[in-house]
C-alpha cells in the first residue's frame, strides 16, 4: 500500500508539472493573444504573477538552488522510504519525465535566464494592463498637442 509521504510527494510532481505548463502556457497565450487581440492577457495579476515565478526560477537557477518543490518531493520520498527518482508511482514518472530532461545544469541556467529575458521583454514589449493604460494615456497626451 501506498504511504502517505508517497502520496504528498506525487502530488507534489503533480503540482510541479502545473506551474511549469502555466510558466510556459501563459508565455505562449501572452505572444498569441497580442496577436489575437485578447484582452485578457493583459490582465495586471496574471501577468505580475507569471514575471514572479519566471524571475524565481531564473534566480534560483542561478544561484545553483534546486527548485523548492523538488526539494520537497525529495524530502517525501526519502520519508516514503523510497530512493529518490525510482521508486515513483507511474503518474509520477510520467510527470517528471516530462518536466525533466538529462542536460548538464549549465544548460538549464541558459534556458531559464534566455525564457526569463523573453517574459521580461514581453512585459515591457505587450505590457499589462495597468501599464498598457497608462501608455495610452501618455501617448494620447502627446498625440493632442
Amino acid at each position: 500500500m501506498m504511504n502517505l509521504y508517497a502520496a504528498l510527494a506525487d502530488s507534489i510532481v503533480a503540482v510541479h508539472f502545473l506551474v511549469v505548463t502555466f510558466v510556459v502556457g501563459s508565455q505562449v497565450l501572452i505572444l498569441l493573444g497580442c496577436w489575437r487581440h485578447w484582452s485578457w492577457i493583459r490582465k495586471t495579476a496574471f501577468r505580475i504573477t507569471h514575471l514572479i515565478l519566471v524571475v524565481f526560477i531564473a534566480v534560483q537557477s542561478l544561484a545553483g538552488n534546486l527548485c523548492p518543490l523538488t526539494i520537497w518531493e525529495y524530502r517525501l520520498r526519502i520519508l516514503a522510504g523510497q530512493v529518490v527518482e525510482k521508486d515513483m508511482s507511474f503518474m509520477a514518472r510520467v510527470f517528471q519525465h516530462i518536466i525533466f530532461h538529462d542536460l548538464p545544469a549549465w544548460a538549464f541556467n541558459v534556458i531559464y535566464v534566455a525564457f526569463g529575458i523573453l517574459v521580461m521583454m514581453t512585459f515591457v514589449l505587450i505590457p499589462p494592463e495597468i501599464l498598457f493604460r497608462r501608455r495610452e494615456k501618455t501617448n494620447a497626451g502627446t498625440h493632442n498637442r
